[in-house]
């Protein structure tokens, strides 16, 4: 697998599988590795596509003040670039967010949508909770927040059981630059408002899928985004964080093969 360079600078990989293609969008402070538990798995039937967002693992900081728009047509810049006519794009966390606005903005290429751990509408209490966590960052970067997130992220039992899954997840957020971080964790906080109700609606086959114990990406909040897209697909991983790819792969990479490849079926009989 070569990391390839497009015009923007955007860096992405291309693993060649025997299918249409597949885009993962990861989340806030990590990188295009994060699927390092899906890749192999997807390729087996998909041609994967993975990348770094802008401020993210090797792309450039944002061109423009990050937001969901700016990274939406990061996006779609890349699928043009590797000439991909349609995708199915698979979204995790802060990528569950752009992926919402990528089919908001451009519909018409996906063929299909999973939106993974993803936040919707907060409560007066949790929106506190996470603008904090921004102002704790901008003060002391990245580092001042890792340890919470981790324990948010992972079970205790599997926290205490694999340090080398630990420090390779922190060592990913405690890459980022203390001058770009903070203004995209802005785009956590400020982006969920503009996805709720989505106009144009979303019209294609759509997962939205979290872990019963993912508190800041909750069942609620899954069941929400489901109830505003025609027809989507809601799973919750029992017993599972924020980072159920990591913690149980197998699990996680069955639900959302199984969920491609329906989607796959629906649109080949014309669906």
């Amino acid at each position: 697998m070569t990391v390839k360079t497009a015009s923007d600078g955007t860096r992405f990989e291309v693993l060649e599988g025997p299918g249409p293609a597949v885009l993962l969008v990861h989340g806030l402070g990590l990188n295009r590795h994060m699927w390092q538990w899906q890749r192999n798995a997807l390729a087996e039937r998909y041609t994967v596509i993975s990348y770094d967002l802008f401020g993210h693992g090797e792309s450039p900081p944002p061109p423009a003040t990050p937001s969901l728009t700016l990274f939406s047509g990061q996006l779609q810049r890349l699928i043009d670039e590797v000439d991909v006519r349609k995708a199915a794009i698979a979204g995790f966390s802060l990528g569950g967010m752009i992926a919402r606005r990528f089919a908001m903005d451009h519909g018409s290429r996906l063929w299909a949508l999973a939106i993974l751990h993803s936040a919707h509408k907060r409560d007066r209490a949790a929106h506190d909770a996470i603008q904090s966590r921004v102002h704790q960052a901008r003060r002391e970067g990245p580092a001042a927040t890792v340890d919470a997130a981790l324990e948010r992220w992972f079970s205790k039992s599997f926290h205490r059981s694999n340090p080398e899954t630990m420090h390779k997840v922190r060592d990913w957020v405690m890459a980022n630059s203390k001058d770009v971080y903070p203004d995209i964790y802005q785009v956590l906080v400020d982006g969920v408002d503009e996805l709720i109700a989505p106009s144009p609606a979303i019209q294609c086959p759509t997962l939205v899928m979290t872990g019963s114990e993912d508190y800041g990406n909750s069942v609620e909040m899954t069941h929400a985004i489901a109830a505003e897209i025609d027809g989507a697909k809601t799973v919750i991983l029992p017993g599972l964080r924020h980072m159920a790819m990591a913690e149980n792969p197998a699990l996680f990479n069955s639900e959302l093969l199984n969920f491609l490849q329906h989607a796959e079926r629906e649109n080949s009989d014309g669906g």
